[in-house]
């Protein structure tokens, strides 16, 4: 079977499972697809790893094709400047944080592109540094300079735009929770600066407030 009858096909599913219903709510996450997410991975299973025919579903440009394509792909068959050029046709919050976490992290150019988008002026881009930066300050921290994160995030992140100051929320409060040292800190500065602090949690889930966020993971770790 071509590619191309391939990619007609998957577009034509793809299609036949829109649902406005779930696209109302995604677009208030400001996502572009109605796709279950469920039954976009089911397909992806069926699929297995077809890095071709990832390539082509990207090439779309369609939200939904994006993700199935990064279900499908192998992450370290990208190069360096293919991942920078997808990053930054990534327009949407879905697709965005899925080439980060399926396909960047298990890049072997993962460190490089970490730095490069830390210092990039597009927040969008800079936010994947960050969130990049945060698996680090989790699994490898070590040649981390962890106050001196502290220090941008407590001069930059009242101000951010929304998805970079999510990012550096993030890295702020993983550097609380896996960092005793720099724990009280880390509190005191999301204390001081209120981000996310009447964020709307629903039940059962912990707020993105940072020093209620590191008091939570630090109780359950130690068992509290």
């Amino acid at each position: 079977m071509s590619t191309e009858a391939t990619v007609a096909e998957v577009m034509a599913e793809l299609a036949g499972l829109e649902d406005p219903k779930a696209r109302a709510v995604n677009e208030r996450h400001g996502d572009d697809h109605g796709v279950n997410l469920g039954k976009l991975r089911a397909i992806a299973k069926r699929l297995k790893t077809q890095q071709e025919l990832a390539g082509r579903l990207w090439e779309t440009g369609d939200s939904a094709a994006r993700l199935l394509a990064l279900l499908i792909c192998r992450p370290k068959a990208f190069g360096r400047d293919e991942l920078d050029a997808m990053l930054r046709e990534a327009r949407t919050p879905k697709v965005h944080d899925w080439l980060v976490n399926y396909v960047v992290k298990k890049s072997p150019h993962s460190e490089e592109l970490r730095l490069a988008w830390f210092a990039d002026p597009d927040p969008v881009v800079a936010s994947a540094g960050w969130a990049l930066t945060t698996e680090r300050v989790a699994k490898k921290p070590g040649g981390l300079d962890l106050p001196g994160l502290l220090d941008v995030i407590e001069a930059r992140m009242k101000d951010a735009p929304d998805r970079l100051q999510w990012a550096m929320n993030h890295c702020l409060a993983q550097i609380g929770i896996e960092h005793a040292e720099y724990r009280a800190r880390a509190i005191d500065i999301g204390e001081r600066l209120e981000v996310l602090k009447d964020y709307p949690t629903p039940p059962g889930c912990t707020s993105p407030f940072a020093p209620v966020w590191i008091d939570e993971m630090v109780r359950r770790r130690h068992g509290e």
